[in-house]
């Protein structure tokens, strides 16, 4: 138990500065080149449909904790990205999209478990779209290799927690999630 302990308390902690690397990265450089908008999108609808699955289905709250830490990690940094390329006006359909897809999650437990299914293909796309950008733009300077590199760390510690605590099968969401991280940092640090 000491070791589901440590698991959840590092996870935690790592996840509540998870975005920070990355915010700064880009408010310094006031750019966000090669950063993907559809990446980050993508990944914001991952984190409210597991997040909305581990409340629906009432799992302990140290399985999930992090996950309103880092939904508005993601959102503060989308707000960055659309402000330096130019699409801040985009920020208030996005937000309305968003709430009005998270209620409808919650409609019937088929939708629920639907999506559930379906956000590791959601969380696949997005680092293949994160892959996309950095190939085409050919410039990798904002992305955050250090916020990467805990998000690999926190996958690790969640496929452990998950297993130990629910027993719930959505560990193979967690082991793509560490897959399709590591490309990431390898196109920051040698394709480009």
């Amino acid at each position: 138990m000491l070791l589901l302990m440590f698991a959840n308390a590092s996870s935690l902690l790592v996840c509540s500065v998870l975005k920070l690397p990355q915010i700064i990265t880009v408010i310094s450089a006031k750019t966000a080149r090669g950063l993907s908008v559809r990446s980050l999108l993508l990944e914001l609808i991952g984190f409210l449909i597991f997040l909305t699955y581990q409340t629906y289905y009432e799992y302990p709250l140290t399985t999930y904790l992090e996950y309103p830490v880092l939904i508005v990690q993601d959102v503060i940094l989308l707000m960055c990205i659309l402000f330096y390329n130019g699409n801040i006006g985009t920020a208030l359909p996005y937000t309305i999209l968003f709430i009005i897809g998270w209620r409808l999650l919650t409609i019937h437990k088929l939708i629920i478990d639907l999506a559930m299914s379906l956000s590791t293909c959601i969380s696949a796309l997005s680092k293949y779209a994160q892959l996309q950008s950095l190939w085409k733009t050919h410039d990798s300077d904002q992305v955050s290799a250090l916020t990467w590199s805990l998000a690999i760390y926190t996958v690790c510690t969640r496929i452990f927690t998950t297993l130990v605590t629910t027993a719930d099968t959505a560990g193979g969401f967690f082991w793509l999630q560490i897959n399709i991280n590591g490309p990431v940092i390898a196109g920051r640090h040698e394709l480009f």
